[in-house]
């Protein structure tokens, strides 16, 4: 490893930890494009550079994860029945998402995560909130639901915001509790995917030294070390700067970042 790619990696953590403070987001639609290219530049095997870049993401999500659980549980903002109802999906449907994207080649996963960052974007953009007109489900229904989050979760590297968010706020959970119990669901699929995307690599040959599966261990030490110390400075900022209009230029970053994964695999 040269320093070009540590202080990549090091500027990577700390960008991606900082938005993730001042927007509420896992950071995948960050990383998982620009580990890609980061990778490629590495001379990592071309076929499994985006597989790499969504496990290595997953797995650097785990402690952002946990510190925005911790927070949102200190406000009171997590309803934790959701929560143990919809984990079970959500660790059956993530784990399982992995073994899909495992056995998709890397350029079918490079659109899908491209098409699905463009919606993130139009949403983020337009900033549409579901009609509060549903109410919270069974058990079984909920578990079923979380198999679906947990599932496009794993094929993207997120933490199942985009979706968990605007699924409660149509059962009628108030936004705040919604951002709280959605962070809470982020923690298993992280770890849920991060361990479905190491137990699918250990069998495959080529890849780099210092791997657990699809996990480079390097970068996710890297990452998130440093984004651990700027989340917290994003989320304090989240009230002094204008966030709604940083929302449209994140969005159109998410679609350029998005663009360049596309050229960095077709190509």
């Amino acid at each position: 490893m040269d320093i070009y790619f540590i202080i990549s990696l090091l500027a990577l953590g700390a960008f991606t930890g900082f938005f993730a403070g001042l927007f509420g987001i896992g950071g995948g639609g960050i990383m998982v494009p620009m580990l890609t290219l980061l990778f490629a530049q590495q001379q990592f095997p071309a076929e499994h550079v985006v597989h790499m870049a969504l496990a290595t993401s997953m797995a650097a999500i785990v402690p952002t994860a946990i510190a925005s659980l911790r927070a949102h549980h200190k406000h009171k903002a997590v309803r934790w029945a959701v929560v143990i109802k919809i984990t079970p999906g959500i660790l059956l449907g993530t784990f399982a998402g992995t073994f899909l994207a495992s056995y998709l080649s890397a350029t079918p996963l490079a659109i899908f995560f491209s098409c699905f960052m463009a919606l993130v974007a139009l949403q983020m953009v337009f900033n549409r909130k579901p009609p509060a007109t549903g109410t919270l489900p069974g058990t079984i229904a909920l578990s079923a639901t979380g198999s679906g989050i947990g599932a496009i979760s794993a094929l993207v590297a997120i933490g199942g915001g985009t979706l968990t968010v605007p699924f409660l706020v149509w059962c009628n959970v108030a936004l705040p509790v919604a951002i709280g119990t959605s962070a809470a669901v982020g923690l298993p699929i992280a770890l849920s995917g991060a361990v479905g995307y190491a137990i699918n690599g250990l069998h495959v040959a080529n890849l780099p030294a210092h791997s657990l599966g699809y996990i480079f261990w390097p970068a996710v030490l890297a990452m998130a070390a440093v984004s651990f110390l700027t989340a917290p400075l994003g989320a304090k900022l989240a009230h002094r700067l204008p966030v709604a209009l940083l929302k449209k230029l994140f969005a159109l970053l998410l679609v350029g970042l998005s663009l360049q994964m596309l050229v960095s695999v077709l190509g």
